[in-house]
């Protein structure tokens, strides 16, 4: 069982930085496949960025501005998010499963088995 604990939300102006933390347990962090996901208010859950071991892949809106990393050694994953924009408004959900998923299934929400409660972030214009 891998319990995920998100911290690190709350509110911006835009142009802002807020960065994310997720803390991981479980005894193999390191082969885990993590992501973050969002979900604002009427909309569905849409993925963000995913980490594999040092391979990244980020949503188009927000390449260039957000970065996901992880330290394995201390189970945590990161999301940097720089020049924050009111569409950056939503819930956002840190995730896990176990193993590579592969590039078409690291974008979808039932391939993740592991979830957080999520963390709110609010970008003021």
């Amino acid at each position: 069982q891998v319990q995920l604990v998100e911290s690190g939300g709350g509110s911006v102006q835009s142009g802002g930085s807020l960065t994310l933390s997720c803390a991981a347990s479980g005894n193999t962090y390191a082969t885990y496949t993590m992501a973050w996901f969002r979900q604002a208010p009427g909309n569905p859950r849409e993925w963000v960025a995913s980490i594999w071991g040092s391979d990244t892949h980020y949503l188009a809106s927000v390449k260039g501005r957000f970065t996901i990393s992880r330290d394995d050694a201390k189970k945590t994953l990161s999301l940097q998010m720089n020049n924050v924009q009111p569409d950056d408004t939503a819930m956002y959900y840190c995730a896990a499963v176990v193993g590579w998923i592969g590039s078409n299934r690291r974008l979808l929400e039932d391939s993740y088995h592991y979830w957080g409660q999520g963390t709110q972030v609010t970008v003021s214009s």
